[in-house]
């Protein structure tokens, strides 16, 4: 009866994991299988298995390597500096102001918006040498004969760490005010009584506080970022030296035709990609546990 009863609450949720296996599981296991072929479009006879050497071809691949160093600078200059930045402005939002509510929703409007747009955004409204904002503001402050740079030509990867930044911000500023809010007062304002100033108080009782916070925020943040497509496609199209991971992917698959090579270099960032998560769930499951206590 016991299992009887099992079954009929988890029968409801079986179409949803059916769903979720046929959409994200089979092709998983298809790009498996592909990754351990020799499987290029422009050589169909060639076609068979080709155990680890699309694997050993990403490794040594001197492109693979230069799109794994620019994923490992994208992503780490992201998180960084959407995390102080983020910081910065929970700290703002933490006081009590008239309006504070009104701008809390506008500081969240950039995480919103869809990242081909936002993308598009910043090349033609901002970077753009002819009529994008920057340019626009540095002929107001200098005059006609003010420098009018090509940002993308001059600051590709800069380019879109901006852009990115911009987008990610919000989301780390949301996670870092909710463990601001979490903060017991009590204790705080105690210190405040005791004679401790804003930096004693920030140093000592506010950062170790949100440390968890913290390493949520670069965890869950680091994973989107590694498979961020939409920017350098739409910004750099992968010139300039900008090319990532999964702008690689791209370009192995539709470029050269090399299905192998692509689904091995997929499978990879999946891999890393789920190392990060795991990661971030234990860090989850760490905060959950602190708030029970």
């Amino acid at each position: 009866m016991k299992k009887a009863g099992d079954w009929a609450r988890r029968a409801p949720l079986l179409p949803a994991l059916i769903f979720v296996i046929i959409v994200t599981q089979l092709p998983f296991l298809a790009t498996l299988v592909v990754s351990f072929m020799n499987w290029n479009a422009y050589y169909p006879d060639e076609r068979g298995f080709a155990g680890f050497d699309n694997f050993k071809r990403v490794f040594t691949d001197i492109n693979a390597r230069q799109a794994v160093i620019v994923t490992i600078l994208l992503t780490v200059a992201c998180v960084l500096i959407s995390l102080i930045l983020g910081l910065l402005i929970a700290m703002l939002l933490d006081r009590k102001f008239r309006g504070r509510g009104a701008v809390r929703t506008l500081m969240i409007t950039p995480f919103l918006i869809v990242p081909v747009a936002a993308a598009l955004l910043w090349k033609h409204a901002l970077y753009n040498p002819e009529y994008g904002l920057f340019n626009g503001v540095l002929t107001w402050l200098f005059g006609k004969d003010a420098p009018q740079p090509d940002w993308i030509s001059m600051a590709p990867l800069w380019s879109i760490i901006f852009a990115i930044v911009w987008q990610w911000t919000p989301f780390m500023m949301l996670i870092l005010l909710a463990g601001l809010q979490s903060r017991p007062l009590d204790v705080v304002e105690a210190a405040r009584i005791d004679g401790a100033n804003g930096w004693q108080i920030f140093r000592n009782m506010t950062l170790p506080h949100l440390r968890q916070y913290i390493e949520l925020s670069a965890l869950l943040g680091a994973i989107y970022i590694v498979q961020n497509f939409d920017h350098v496609f739409t910004i750099t199209s992968g010139g300039l030296g900008t090319a990532n991971l999964p702008y690689f992917i791209y370009e192995t698959f539709y470029t050269a035709q090399d299905y192998g090579r692509a689904s091995a270099a997929g499978v990879i960032v999946v891999i890393g990609t789920i190392i990060i998560a795991t990661l971030a769930l234990r860090t989850v499951f760490s905060l959950f546990k602190e708030e029970s206590r």
